[in-house]
């Protein structure tokens, strides 16, 4: 119950700044209201919400010290870029019954790739971050963002399209 409170809290917080910026008021509109506004917006100013969002609670949940804050955030905002430069580099061909075996066998090797490429730059980074938080932080930094991502899903899997997603009943 306390990391809901502490999220939402967060997202208030993230949404308030936001918000202030083009002048809504956040304080006083309802969620569904909240909610109509963030998907009118912009792909990149959505993507600019997220992307704070996620810094404050990643730095919230760590409890990273003022002091290194903003180290933190460009170390955190850097690793995340390149991990999305490597995720592009894949894009699947969703069209596996029309594919040879040989199609198959070369987009799960690139796809084997990309995944090692992305481990190998966790590992880098974690030894960067190590610099500023702890290893128990960074630890516990990756597990929180496998876990942000798995909420992301679940929301994706039960959104209007997907009323009764088997990935929610787990």
């Amino acid at each position: 119950m306390k990391k809901i409170t502490l999220a939402l809290t967060l997202l208030l917080a993230v949404q308030f700044s936001f918000a202030q910026q083009f002048g809504y008021d956040w304080k006083s509109m309802k969620p569904e209201q909240r909610k109509e506004v963030i998907q009118k917006m912009k792909p990149e100013d959505r993507m600019s919400l997220l992307k704070e969002f996620r810094e404050k609670m990643i730095i919230e949940e760590l409890a990273v010290p003022e002091n290194n804050q903003p180290e933190f955030k460009n170390l955190y905002s850097e690793y995340q870029e390149k991990q999305v430069e490597i995720k592009s580099k894949f894009t699947p061909n969703e069209d596996y019954e029309n594919m040879s075996d040989q199609e198959a066998s070369t987009q799960l090797n690139h796809s084997f790739d990309v995944g090692q490429q992305l481990l190998d730059n966790r590992k880098n980074y974690a030894d960067r971050f190590m610099k500023v938080i702890s290893p128990q932080q960074v630890l516990r930094m990756y597990q929180t963002e496998g876990k942000m991502r798995n909420k992301i899903l679940d929301k994706k899997q039960d959104g209007p399209r997907n009323p009764g997603s088997q990935r929610s009943r787990r």
